[in-house]
């Protein structure tokens, strides 16, 4: 009973500045206001129930090709929409871009960690470029002896929500929201 308590003291705090701007039955001055306050939520686009119609109408009007809707509201702000489809685990930085129709991506560790020695060896470059799995190999003094590091390449994972907008409320702050 604690826990449940303390989640609902939790979300409604975290939803105060939006009452601000808003009453709790979001009531936006248009549909895309509507669209950012809901998407916003952090328990979720369709937690409460006055949001549920304006995003099935998202994703409706979404699923048909049409452009996200606009907020022009007083102390909104929204950016075009993006597409990330990728995204790396922490100690590792994406590189390559992402493609409607395929991508270039993957994510290579941001130090140097311990691989097999056989990629230190004589012609290791070679062996790198035909493995692609590790960049930069060398010997390093690690303990007494020597250990074969190198950055390692890994795939990147994939985003269930692929698309996303910045929304930005005045004397609340900024937030990345993706759908």
């Amino acid at each position: 009973m604690k826990t449940s308590l303390a989640s609902a003291f939790i979300a409604a705090v975290s939803l105060m500045p939006f009452s601000l701007l808003f009453d709790s039955k979001a009531q936006a001055s248009e549909w895309g206001c509507q669209v950012i306050l809901c998407l916003s939520n952090p328990g979720g686009p369709v937690q409460y129930a006055e949001c549920r119609q304006p995003i099935r109408k998202l994703w409706h009007h979404l699923a048909k090709g049409r452009p996200f809707p606009t907020c022009s509201d007083v102390g909104f702000r929204s950016s075009r929409p993006g597409y990330a489809p990728y995204y790396c685990n922490d100690d590792y930085t994406l590189i390559g871009t992402s493609r409607p129709r395929g991508h270039d991506a993957t994510c290579l560790s941001e130090t140097a960690r311990p691989v097999d020695s056989q990629f230190c060896e004589s012609g290791s470059e070679s062996n790198w470029n035909e493995r692609h799995s590790v960049a930069s190999p060398r010997w390093q003094r690690e303990g007494g002896g020597f250990q074969c590091m190198a950055y390692v390449f890994v795939r990147p994972s994939i985003r269930q929500q692929p698309h996303y907008i910045d929304v930005t409320i005045e004397g609340v702050g900024a937030q990345r929201v993706w759908y």
